[in-house]
């Protein structure tokens, strides 16, 4: 779920065409996530928890929180003026690239980190990051109010923000035959017609590639890996980046690209309609409702954090409905609160997929560099 700067960046273009600040934007409650089942939560740890902080932070904390984030973060600027005038603290946010390198800089730097709290590690880092140790416990008071299905750590070291499904997208213009499943764009009725993006380098490519091992599995007459070769020798395009395959190979993107299908987010449609500027306007673009990963975005207080107070207070302000509601139209996910009221633009065009795949977290962890590694071998030698 980490689109590149280039989105958060248009939508703030939308945002400032859109209509003036005193007419309001309708909200809805959204319905509850559809997805089959909990995923699957990770084992206990042999740490104890520390006590839960107070239920409330106190009314003026003062000083700074600098917030760790990947380059898609986003929110109004009124709504962090708000979380300033409610603590008290200035917030910082430093962007560290994608949700993998935001990680990964976390965990080289965690004897001494470069913030106070880290917000957009997703269900498919998750368990490097909590076996790294870049993170304290901490129990916000407003984590009662967000989804039990995205709470994936029982020692409460991270607080889920918001989840998205990664699917296949396609052009509404010139797809006009469908596949049934993603099974299909292995056929020569797709050929030359799909741009995925490398799951070494990005993050939903990952997350499809996570589904194809949980679709195909490793073992049988067909596997995952067979899979992938038939769409490479089907000539699938393999983009470094979601902003490459998008915005440059995908037909929908604007730069004139070929390929009328693309590994992109079920809410693309809402996104579309949004940077149009016509809320009445019919979504250039659609998902395939097969084959979809779901992704859950974390926030947690950092060990070592300089400003444990703040960070604390700011995940409470994240968990919020304030800022849950605000999530929607800024980075395009829908929020972990299941009764935020978000705007009913958003409500209406964004797409959750009917029946998405899951996979355990420490099976992630487990298996990702190797799967990788084996990915690489197969598609791009």
């Amino acid at each position: 779920m980490n689109r590149l700067i280039s989105l958060a960046v248009t939508g703030l273009i939308v945002a400032a065409c859109a209509a003036p600040a005193q007419t309001p934007i309708p909200t809805v409650s959204l319905p509850p996530s559809n997805s089959a089942a909990p995923t699957p939560t990770l084992p206990p740890a042999t740490l104890t928890p520390s006590p839960s902080s107070p239920t409330s932070p106190p009314p003026s904390l003062g000083g700074e929180v600098t917030l760790v984030t990947h380059d898609s973060f986003a929110a109004s600027d009124s709504v962090i003026a708000d979380f300033e005038a409610q603590t008290g603290v200035k917030l910082n946010v430093l962007k560290g690239g994608d949700a993998g390198a935001m990680v990964n800089q976390a965990i080289l730097t965690k004897d001494n980190p470069l913030g106070d709290a880290l917000y957009g590690v997703d269900n498919s880092f998750l368990s490097r990051a909590l076996d790294a140790g870049i993170f304290v416990p901490y129990v916000s008071p407003a984590a009662s109010d967000l989804g039990a299905e995205f709470k994936l750590d029982p020692q409460n070291r991270v607080t889920p923000i918001d989840y998205g499904d990664v699917c296949i997208v396609y052009d509404v213009k010139t797809s006009t035959s469908l596949p049934a499943a993603i099974n299909d764009l292995t056929l020569p009725a797709y050929k030359g017609k799909l741009v995925v993006e490398n799951p070494a380098t990005s993050s939903p490519g990952l997350a499809f590639m996570l589904a194809t091992i949980v679709r195909f599995g490793e073992s049988g007459s067909y596997t995952w890996l067979d899979y992938w070769r038939d769409l490479r020798a089907n000539d699938t395009f393999i983009a470094n980046d979601w902003n490459d395959a998008y915005y440059n190979e995908f037909s929908a993107g604007g730069s004139g690209g070929k390929y009328p299908f693309v590994v992109s987010y079920a809410t693309d449609p809402a996104a579309d309609v949004v940077f149009s500027g016509d809320e009445s306007a019919t979504p250039n673009v659609q998902k395939l409702d097969d084959g979809c990963f779901r992704q859950i975005e974390f926030a947690g207080v950092l060990a070592g954090a300089k400003n444990p107070a703040g960070a604390e207070a700011w995940i409470d302000f994240m968990a919020s409905p304030e800022f849950q509601s605000d999530i929607p139209l800024n980075m395009f996910v829908f929020p972990a609160d299941l009764n935020a009221p978000v705007p009913s633009v958003f409500a209406q065009y964004a797409a959750q997929a009917t029946d998405p795949l899951t996979m355990d977290p420490a099976t992630i962890a487990a298996n990702r560099d190797r799967w990788i590694q084996e990915w690489t071998n197969a598609v791009l030698h």
